[in-house]
């Protein structure tokens, strides 16, 4: 057995054990825990959509406890301020009797942020997020601090809820990797959930792995390599969200103002490779790419007024743009 062939047993098996121990809290299905672990393991970013009481709190807090990682959470408000995020610098006394000024870190600096309800605060403050996400530093008083490794944010977003919220800008979601929509759970998953919460114990959740073993496994998913004939697939499918593309589908050309961006492609292949590993596989095949379009697409493509007008949703064009867009041969 080759080395890295050594790396992606020791992945897998780190992998596992982490869903474990979040299966004994959290009760989900099988992709919303592969896609916010696929954004963690690829040093991306995820933002969750579902409706109030749904578990997106309690599923942060029970990862970064899985893999012993620093957890900070900022519930987002109109007035909340960018410094209430980043942090500033305060005024301090020396013990020489001087002053100085000190930077006081933010809830920003910790290895997993909870941004919950993040379409509640203002555009300015949303921005604070801009360079911490895309950086992985922060800028106070000309001075640059950088954020600990590894480094994720999650944010949160009541899609039923709209009056004071502003939607975030298009620059803003392009950061974000994968949009996890968190739909409501079945009657047999909403009966576990009353039997794990209404009992007189809670299930205790054992830290598996590190942050040492975070940047290991996103150090073997940046290794593993691709095939020509995958990342073709992949350009191929963000090349035909855009209207104006001889490839586009009809759903695109009618109801897309624009496509996705280049970090779509990357948040697909990067999500592919993740799902690669998890399944014990040196190789990235195509199913894997599919399986991650939905997610690391349907919060990129902006669609134009007759889809409103016509009750056509992204999911049906990202359906269609998977049965028309041709599978390249190997």
């Amino acid at each position: 057995m080759t080395d890295f062939a050594k790396d992606i047993e020791a992945f897998q098996k780190t992998y596992q054990a982490v869903v474990e121990q979040i299966r004994r809290v959290i009760v989900a299905r099988d992709e919303i825990l592969d896609e916010v672990l696929a954004c963690l393991l690829s040093g991306s970013h995820a933002l969750l959509e579902g409706v109030p009481g749904i578990g997106k709190t309690q599923l942060v807090r029970t990862l970064s406890a899985a893999l012993n990682l620093s957890f900070s959470r900022v519930q987002f408000t109109p007035d909340l301020m960018p410094a209430d995020i980043t942090g500033t610098d305060i005024l301090q006394l020396s013990p020489d009797g001087g002053k100085a000024f000190a930077f006081a870190p933010g809830p920003i600096f910790a290895n997993v942020v909870l941004a919950d309800e993040i379409n509640r605060a203002t555009p300015k403050t949303q921005s604070a997020l801009l360079e911490a996400m895309q950086e992985r530093t922060v800028s106070v008083a000309r001075n640059t601090h950088a954020l600990p490794s590894p480094f994720v944010v999650l944010a949160t977003q009541n899609p039923i809820e709209m009056e004071g919220t502003y939607p975030l800008p298009e620059a803003q979601l392009d950061r974000f990797a994968l949009k996890i929509v968190l739909a409501s759970p079945s009657r047999e998953e909403l009966s576990e959930i009353l039997a794990r919460t209404t009992g007189a114990e809670e299930p205790v959740v054992q830290a598996v792995a590190s942050a040492e073993d975070i940047d290991a496994m996103k150090a073997v998913v940046r290794r593993l390599p691709v095939a020509s004939h995958v990342r073709n697939y992949v350009a191929a499918l963000v090349a035909a969200t855009h209207p104006d593309h001889p490839a586009a589908t009809p759903m695109v050309k009618s109801y897309v103002r624009y496509g996705a961006s280049p970090r779509g492609g990357q948040a697909i292949l990067l999500a592919a490779k993740v799902a690669a590993c998890r399944d014990g596989r040196s190789n990235v095949a195509n199913d894997d790419v599919r399986a991650t379009v939905p997610p690391a697409l349907r919060h990129r493509l902006i669609l134009n007024f007759d889809a409103q007008a016509d009750g056509v949703n992204v999911e049906d064009i990202l359906a269609q743009l998977l049965e028309h867009t041709p599978v390249p041969a190997s």
